[in-house]
């Protein structure tokens, strides 16, 4: 049984540990976590600015003749404390309302400063001077405002003492300006789009950061150090605050959407509808550290569509939220499940995953048909977030979701109100600190939607951490429960899904027909070195009962299982001769069921260089394998809550370069073999991609995903003839072929187009149909299957195209107000009518499908007091 995930497909992943052999998916790469000290550096001072100054990049404003200068920048890559190629100066002044900040980059040859106009928060291959504030001065959280030489900006939100969350857009404004010394930014950053405690005078935790990229060089103010654990306890201080504006701050921007969408309706026949919509999203500072966050009647039009996937597994596809209420400030609300280093926390499962709220309405296939709306719209959402003067942040998420009608009148998603509770307490100074998170979904039923769909489900869950010895190790703690309510009906469902199989014979778990309602905890246990040196690891033990489940508004692929992973690193982060940074990663893991089948040992080494000089000056290499199932393994999930097989050993070696990105021309590639069940199963992927740039305005990048997959033991069906259940198999040959095109132009920082295409094509074919023997776990591999026929109209081949583009001008006219223009293309048919021919002939036959259109125009206009 075999797996292969290339670009954005998801194909058959039988055996969850054969996902290894993706570069970018589980278990491969074990990344450092950004290190950290507290600054030694003298503190710098802002002034009061008697009047504000005109942000146009130039120093001849009253404030800045007085405001003394700060330099000392120390270079931090590629190599750290040393000199930097070109010295930096910075001045900071205040008023009540605004933190101003004026940066000198000093630069003799300025014809040669790197530049590129991107959309705002991509960064291009540019020179780039940042701003890290932590406003509440607690060593663990901030904000970050960036530009480079064309005024594009970037900001990102910190938490945690390293994680950025590049979805959070302030409120700001920045000139930048070229001259004979260099380069300059003058920044203005109004109080209300950061959060600090009410007082009569601050000290800010403050850096800056200037990368030169032509050098491929970094340096800042303080010294940061990637040697060290955490980012924000790295930053300097920022003294001479007083009165500080310390009024409620309100901030709004209500918006106008004008749509034209074509709908299928029944009998193949198309309309289109036009509809006109008033929305608004409201900021409140009840406090300068309280603010609330609300959004009624959200159109969210503009973002772009979901990839395609073909799922062949047990398990439940994860998307990535892309929506702006609920990716901004996400990190405030995450309480990650199954997370450590050997997956890089990229399972995606926690107690909260926003997809839930406004889903696809979970009943639409059973009581809806063509014309029943795709998604849930959300009547209304508001967020609740502060941090008090002792270090409790919090949040609070409420959501509240319509029904959504089906045919004859029957409920395709009922109504339903979904409640997030966040808080965290730092201790010792953001050194250690403990969590707590909870979160509830209360839904309104009827007689149809009873025995499908839970009335009520509630989890809530603790964690602590503890930093210590010079901040490089850590010890973390995590305990959580959950406990779902509804009818027997829904309950059995439950119970037999994915998620728990408790129907799986030979194991020690039953179904109880009666339960109406289901109860589980996770625990973890999870030490590591992180910092300090050139060595790290971590050890980390999971435990998940047969019971537990959040997928109500959590995310969770399986219970049932205890994990016990390891991960040691060898990491440089310093250049050393063509050697620009490079780490060694070396994983083990090993898997149960609560049964005490063993599900999973498997071991992992994997390497990564990057080259600092030479032909291939600031490329990377990538190289690492898998040996799966080193001992005796079996599957629990495969035959959908069936026997439990037996796993075969499998290699899965993968690898991956990356040319330098800076070039006008760049390109890279991910590949990915694999070979297991005796070598009856086999695959092969590649990722190629290419990046061009014309000029500093344009930029066109390609990228094709192509994977050839051959899994002898893929599921089939299982199938009740005569009261005996036939757990069904077949060698199935599978082909996908994904391409995607993005393109973007930038005509100014406030004013760029950008046009997404991903067509897709995946297909399939069934043969030698096998059903699981009287030995399923037998060592030999063609004797856990015997000869079996399917019933007759069983398909042989399967067949998904699609379509998908998007277009999108987005103009901020003023700060904070914009004007989308928007087309959504999409084409797809999952009709096997040609099932032998080439992809290119099926890519072909995409443009005679009929095609779903939709304009829309968006206008926000935001206003502030």
């Amino acid at each position: 049984m075999f797996s292969t995930v290339v670009a954005v497909v998801a194909l058959a992943i039988p055996h969850p540990v054969q996902a290894i052999s993706q570069p970018a998916g589980a278990r491969t790469t074990a990344q450092e976590t950004r290190p950290a000290t507290e600054s030694s550096a003298a503190p710098a001072s802002a002034v009061r600015a008697p009047e504000a100054p005109k942000i146009d990049g130039k120093a001849d404003d009253a404030v800045w003749q007085t405001a003394p200068k700060h330099g000392g920048f120390r270079q931090f890559q590629p190599r750290v404390d040393i000199d930097p190629s070109f010295a930096t100066e910075f001045q900071t002044a205040f008023d009540e309302k605004h933190l101003y900040v004026f940066v000198r980059m000093f630069d003799p040859h300025p014809d040669s400063i790197m530049r590129a106009l991107s959309r705002r928060d991509q960064r291009g291959p540019s020179d780039q001077i940042k701003l890290l504030i932590d406003s509440y001065d607690d060593k663990r959280s901030g904000y970050e405002f960036a530009v480079n030489p064309d005024g594009v900006k970037r900001d990102f939100a910190m938490s945690n003492d390293g994680n950025e969350d590049a979805s959070w857009d302030g409120v700001w404004d920045v000139a930048t300006s070229i001259d004979a010394q260099g380069w300059t930014a003058e920044f203005r950053i109004p109080l209300s789009q950061m959060r600090y405690a009410k007082a009569d005078a601050h000290t800010f935790g403050f850096g800056i950061w200037r990368d030169i990229e032509r050098r491929n060089e970094r340096s800042s103010w303080p010294l940061y150090n990637p040697r060290r654990t955490g980012l924000v306890s790295q930053l300097g201080r920022l003294e001479g605050l007083s009165g500080l504006s310390s009024g409620r701050r309100i901030e709004a921007a209500p918006y106008v959407v004008t749509k034209n969408e074509q709908r299928l309706l029944p009998g193949a026949r198309y309309e289109r509808n036009q509809a006109l919509a008033l929305g608004g999203d409201l900021k409140v500072g009840i406090t300068p550290n309280v603010t609330l966050t609300a959004t009624v009647n959200p159109d969210f039009g503009q973002v772009e569509a979901d990839p395609a996937v073909v799922n062949l597994t047990a398990f439940e596809s994860f998307f990535s939220e892309r929506r702006p209420f609920f990716v901004e400030g996400a990190n405030n609300y995450q309480f990650q499940l199954n997370c450590y280093i050997v997956v890089d926390c990229q399972t995606n499962e926690g107690l909260f995953y926003s997809r839930r709220i406004g889903r696809s309405p979970a009943l639409r296939g059973l009581y809806g048909d063509a014309s029943t709306a795709t998604a849930t719209p959300i009547a209304a959402a508001a967020k609740l977030t502060g941090r008090t003067q002792r270090g409790l942040s919090f949040g609070l998420l409420d959501a509240v979701t319509p029904r959504v009608g089906g045919i004859n009148g029957q409920t395709a998603e009922p109504q339903a109100n979904y409640t997030v509770l966040r808080a965290q307490q730092d201790l010792r100074g953001g050194e250690a600190g403990f969590s707590f998170m909870g979160t509830a979904v209360n839904r309104s039923l009827d007689a149809r939607t009873d025995p499908y769909m839970h009335g009520s489900a509630y989890a809530a869950g603790a964690t602590f951490r503890n930093r210590f010895h010079n901040r490089e190790y850590e010890f973390n703690a995590q305990l959580a429960g959950s406990r779902v309510e509804g009818s027997a009906a829904a309950i059995r469902r439950t119970q037999t899904n994915s998620v728990h199989y408790f129907q799986q014979p030979g194991d020690e778990l039953t179904v109880d027909t009666n339960a109406t309602s289901l109860t589980g905890f996770t625990g973890q246990l999870k030490f590591g070195k992180y910092g300090g040196g050139k060595t790290r690891f971590e050890s980390s033990i999971v435990h998940q009962s047969a019971g537990f489940d959040v997928n109500d508004l959590g995310f969770l692929r399986r219970a049932d299982f205890t994990d016990w992973s390891t991960w040691s690193a060898l990491s440089w982060r310093e250049a050393r001769g063509i050697m620009r940074w490079a780490q060694l990663n070396a994983n083990h893991w090993i898997r149960y069921n609560t049964s005490g089948t063993k599900l999973d040992h498997s071991i992992n080494l994997n390497g990564h260089l990057g080259i600092n000089r030479g032909l291939f000056q600031n490329w990377d290499f990538h190289l690492g394998g898998t040996l799966a199932n080193v001992t005796a393994t079996s599957c629990d999930r495969c035959t959908r809550g069936g026997p439990a097989v037996r796993s075969s050993r499998g290699f899965f070696p993968w690898g991956g370069i990356n040319s330098d990105s800076r070039k006008t021309v760049s390109y890279g590639s991910w590949f990915n073999f694999g070979s297991t069940d005796e070598g009856n199963s086999s695959s092969f992927g590649v990722n190629p991609y290419l990046n061009l740039r014309f000029g500093t305005q344009a930029t066109v990048s390609f990228g094709v995903g192509y994977s050839d997959n051959t899994d002898d033991a893929q599921w089939f069906g299982n199938f009740n003839v005569g009261g005996s259940t036939h757990y069904a198999f077949a060698h199935l040959e599978q082909t996908t072929v994904s391409m995607n095109t993005r393109v973007n132009y930038t005509a100014t920082p406030n004013l760029t187009f950008e046009f997404y295409a991903a067509p897709f094509v995946s297909s399939g074919t069934y043969s030698d149909f096998r059903e699981l023997s009287a030995t399923p776990t037998a060592s030999r591999y063609d004797t856990r299957y015997q000869s079996y026929t399917p019933p007759a109209g069983s398909p042989s081949a399967f067949k998904f195209t699609q379509l998908r583009t998007n277009a999108v001008v987005r103009w901020e006219y003023l700060p904070g107000s914009t004007l989308f223009v928007v087309w959504q293309h999409g084409r797809q048919d999952a009709a096997n009518q040609n099932p032998n021919q080439s992809w290119a002939r099926d890519y072909g036959d995409l443009f005679a499908l009929h095609p779903d259109n939709t304009f829309l125009v968006k206008m926000a206009y935001w206003f502030n007091r």
